[in-house]
């Protein structure tokens, strides 16, 4: 199973290619609403999921100690 998953995982990089990939990164530059995108993204991955376990909590702890 693992050899399988480290077949299809991309192979070493020279460190200069690594460096090359980072300066390539670091000159993306972000348009006009990817901050308002990413604002979006983070609230659907994060704060939602947090919000559902927390009422999950208090639907668990309701139905077993004040009902």
């Amino acid at each position: 199973m693992w050899e399988r998953l480290r077949r299809l995982l991309p192979k070493s990089k020279s460190k200069e290619e690594l460096e090359e990939h980072y300066r390539r990164l670091e000159n993306v530059e972000l348009e006009k609403n990817d901050l308002m995108a990413m604002m979006i993204a983070a609230l659907v991955t994060i704060v939602l999921p947090i919000l559902l376990l927390i009422a999950a909590i208090y639907g668990l702890v309701y139905f077993l100690f004040v009902r």
